[in-house]
């Protein structure tokens, strides 16, 4: 199986070294199963009933036996297949896995390859440590609070350098556009865009996988991603995972516009990187915090007050 050797940096000394190499030896055969998938969408090969798209169940991409495991190690999972169409259970101080076994759901029903397996650890009510393995780019990503953030076992710094200074008009913004369709959504979303069009940016992308966008900010793919201008904002499973990976590799995460109390610190400031509320509709993540003010400011029609580039 490949990476074997690729996440013992970020797990050399860690407290929870069981639930960081659960994640990744889950990730890895979870990928597997995808990869089988994807490598014969639309050939003579294909077997339709391998996967029921439209109700992924969690037991069709994680083995059993490892998720048993995961029971063991820890007292809670809340997942989107888990939660369906229900109320997402709270997250609360015990020791919790969020987890998305496919993210980019119609990407890999369409046979594309940007879909990942996302699996979040969670202590004391906040993230701890994410894994995020693409099967198709056969990538993996390991993050640990405190132990950096690693794509195939090369530390990621995606945020240094010229990428530091980086300003609106020079950078790729990812957006993901969602399953918004009411009138006013629409305009939400796509004046946003022309917003930000309109001021410049270098260019703009929309991936389909929002804990891919996260990553590929984190590693200087892309510089800045924001999502919750309508009803396109994500959920937890959408974030955790890719919450570590971003910030530990020197990103800056906050919420993109205010949607409730839980949202802001004592001070009014909106909560970012490891106090992020992860329950929150929008986000905005970027290479740095200039940058993620900029953005939101054009995103939210407030940049006529600023007068940045």
């Amino acid at each position: 199986m490949p990476h074997r050797k690729f996440w013992r940096e970020a797990v050399a000394c860690c407290m929870h070294k069981d639930e960081v190499i659960l994640a990744v030896w889950l990730a890895l055969e979870a990928g597997e199963n995808m990869t089988q998938h994807g490598h014969t969408k639309e050939t003579t090969n294909e077997n339709i009933n391998d996967f029921e798209i439209s109700k992924k169940a969690m037991s069709l991409t994680l083995p059993l036996p490892l998720m048993s495991r995961m029971n063991i190690l820890s007292v809670l999972i809340i997942g989107e297949e888990t939660t369906g169409t229900g109320t997402i259970p709270p997250l609360t101080n015990k020791p919790t896995w969020i987890i998305d076994p496919i993210d980019g759901t119609t990407n890999f029903a369409s046979g594309l390859p940007l879909s990942c397996v996302s699996i979040g650890f969670c202590l004391e009510g906040k993230p701890y440590m994410g894994v995020v393995y693409a099967p198709m780019t056969n990538e993996l990503y390991v993050a640990v609070k405190g132990r950096g953030a690693y794509r195939n076992g090369i530390r990621l710094s995606g945020c240094t350098g010229e990428k530091a200074g980086k300003t609106l008009s020079k950078a790729v913004v990812c957006f993901e556009f969602g399953y918004a369709r009411t009138q006013e959504g629409i305009d939400d979303m796509v004046n946003a865009v022309r917003r930000l069009l309109e001021h410049g940016v270098r260019t703009t992308r929309t991936l389909g996988s929002g804990v891919l966008d996260l990553c590929y900010v984190a590693c200087g793919r892309m510089d800045v991603v924001y999502t919750g201008m309508a009803e396109e904002g994500w959920k937890p499973w959408d974030y955790c995972a890719g919450l570590v990976v971003a910030v530990e590799a020197g990103c800056t995460i906050s919420h993109l516009k205010h949607d409730g109390e839980n949202d802001f610190e004592a001070d009014g400031t909106m909560k970012e990187n490891w106090q992020y509320n992860l329950y929150s509709r929008s986000m905005i993540c970027g290479v740095n915090p200039i940058l993620v003010e900029q953005c939101r400011d054009v995103v939210l029609n407030a940049s006529s007050k600023k007068g940045f580039v």
